[in-house]
């Protein structure tokens, strides 16, 4: 099962949604079962690829340092005088990616059991969930980039009409903005990703191609350093070369093509860059508008005010850690080089972020809006980290990741509870919560604590690594500048600002309600509500006091980074 179980994790959603189809509309509580039910076994199946998973394997023993590899030719097609095509069914995982795989179970368990008090159209929405929810696994597990971007777009359709067809007073705005956002980033992509593919070579098919080794022998790495350097001299036939996506293999900069538009040797450039500059800026562009990050986070807040509890849950909890994770895995391996260049400029729009994310926070009464701001706000310690380039600070922003998934999940269940009960979500309206709701009002300000970064939380450790490589950048290879470092603290003051400013509006004082008609409806929380909140609390907590258990399967592929990076 083991050689199979990245792939089960990926379609077993998928299998789920043609199964569903079978079954008939107006069966609501079958069809809710069988989504809580189908995304109960996936999370079983990604703590599994977790506890399959052994941060101490030695490269040696895997495949370019990858666990639970599978590998399928795909695509192939002869070009001719453009050489071959090899397009691959890859996945693996390896310690970026490993845990977002239980964190992709945990989030769709939790919102699965949220989508219970969807009323309408229920065959629709637990369709377009599964859809969504393998797409999503799909790309965290995928090691090809057209494999990666083909579940990167096709999330935008289930995501699109759950937003569209689901959601508040204003849902086709903003599904379209939604859609229409993200649909640019993934255009930027796919002109990235193109470029890639023409510019590098798949060592193992080139040298079959070519003749260095017959299909079914043995590889060795003597006989991928021949091809390279074979390659380097110019002695392969373009004919005979065979162009790939297979992202390690982008990662390595030996199987450029010499003179290539993204070689290093190339002279083709625009507007006064080379063209593997530009290549860089349109992936970062792509991935920062999934993100997001500022001035291109405005898709968001409308997204999540609009959306379900369900939906908003998924959105902030997975789909921004697409983001994060494309510049992990894909910008950040590919083009080292560049990003030391333009850590600087980075690192102050993960500042520009952290710190205007915040500030909007604190000026929206509308709860939802606060808590998507506050998203944009706390995915600023990710950019600033990754642009650190230091063991703490990219550290850093992977615990930072998993950390606000959790944690921004717990926070929209807390705004859901006191939407399902008033269909009203401003804090100007409502006082004295803790009286009628204790322990909703006790729940609710633990999840604050946690987004603050309080220690005993997993937020703390999240900004406070970043912060730590942030400061040892700008004294160790100074790609950040000390005043940045400085500035990013100031992000604990903002969240520690909006959040008490909502709790004491809210929560404390005498009860109070503007409208007088709900008064009854404010009722504490209900079992449905303690299953979603507890497991995500408990997590946030365990993480919070024991770091270590994410971190050691984190530490070796932050190793193998600023390994490349200082190799530079």
């Amino acid at each position: 099962m083991s050689q199979t179980l990245l792939s089960l994790i990926v379609f077993w959603p998928f299998l789920l949604a043609a199964f569903t189809l079978l079954v008939p509309s107006y069966m609501e509580r079958l069809l809710k079962a069988i989504l809580i039910g189908g995304m109960l076994v996936m999370l079983g199946l990604c703590i599994n690829a977790l506890i399959q998973f052994d941060p101490a394997l030695p490269d040696g023993q895997t495949w370019m340092g990858f666990q639970l590899v599978e590998k399928r030719d795909w695509i192939s097609l002869k070009l001719g005088a453009f050489g071959a095509l090899s397009i691959d069914y890859l996945v693996g995982v390896d310690g970026l990616n490993i845990a977002f795989l239980p964190l992709t179970g945990l989030i769709l368990l939790i919102a699965s059991i949220s989508a219970l008090s969807i009323r309408e159209k229920v065959k629709g929405f637990v369709l377009a969930f599964l859809l969504m929810a393998g797409s999503i696994a799909g790309c965290f597990v995928a090691l090809d980039f057209f494999l990666f971007f083909i579940f990167f777009e096709f999330m935008l359709l289930p995501m699109f009409f759950l937003i569209g067809l689901w959601g508040g007073p204003a849902k086709e705005k903003a599904a379209v903005k939604f859609f229409l956002y993200t649909l640019a980033g993934s255009v930027f992509i796919l002109m990235g990703m193109i470029a890639l593919y023409m510019s590098s070579i798949d060592p193992v098919e080139t040298a079959i191609n070519f003749g260095l080794m017959a299909p079914g022998d043995m590889l060795t790495s003597e006989i991928i350093f021949e091809t390279q350097q074979l390659l380097a001299g110019g002695s392969i036939p373009a004919e005979q070369i065979v162009h790939t996506f297979t992202i390690p293999y982008l990662a390595d900069q030996s199987n450029l093509i010499p003179y290539s538009i993204l070689s290093f040797d190339s002279e083709t450039a625009f507007l006064g860059l080379p063209l593997r500059s530009w290549c860089f800026f349109v992936l970062v562009l792509g991935f920062l508008i999934k993100l997001p990050a500022v001035p291109v986070h405005t898709w968001l807040p409308d997204a999540h005010v609009e959306a379900p509890t369900a939906v908003s849950l998924v959105l902030a909890g997975l789909l921004l850690k697409v983001g994060a994770y494309g510049l992990f895995r894909i910008a950040l391996p590919i083009f080292p080089e560049l990003l030391v260049q333009y850590a600087m400029p980075l690192s102050v729009i993960g500042l520009l972020s952290l710190l205007y994310g915040g500030l909007n926070a604190l000026g929206s009464p509308d709860l939802k809006r606060m808590i998507a701001y506050s998203s944009v706000s706390h995915m600023g310690y990710v950019l600033i980290g990754l642009a650190a380039l230091t063991a703490e600070g990219l550290g850093g922003a992977v615990f930072q990741c998993i950390s606000h998934g959790l944690i921004s999940s717990f926070l929209f269940l807390i705004a859901g509870v006191i939407y399902d009960r008033t269909q009203n979500r401003n804090r100007d309206d409502f006082a004295g919560l803790v009286n009628p709701m204790p322990r909703f009002v006790a729940l609710a300000m633990l999840g604050f604590f946690a987004s603050m970064g309080i220690p005993g939380f997993s937020g703390f450790i999240g900004e406070i690594l970043v912060v730590l490589g942030a400061f040892k950048s700008a004294g160790f290879n100074q790609l950040i500048p000390r005043w940045v470092a400085i500035a990013s603290t100031f992000g604990m003051f903002l969240s520690a600002a909006y959040y008490l400013y909502t709790a004491r509006k809210m929560f404390l004082g005498e009860f109070w309600v503007r409208d007088k008609s709900i008064q009854e409806n404010l009722k504490d929380l209900n079992f449905r509500e303690y299953i979603m909140l507890i497991p995500l609390l408990a997590t946030i907590i365990l993480l919070g006091i024991f770091p270590q258990y994410l971190m050691e399967y984190i530490n070796p592929a932050v190793e193998k980074l600023t390994q490349m990076v200082q190799g530079i």
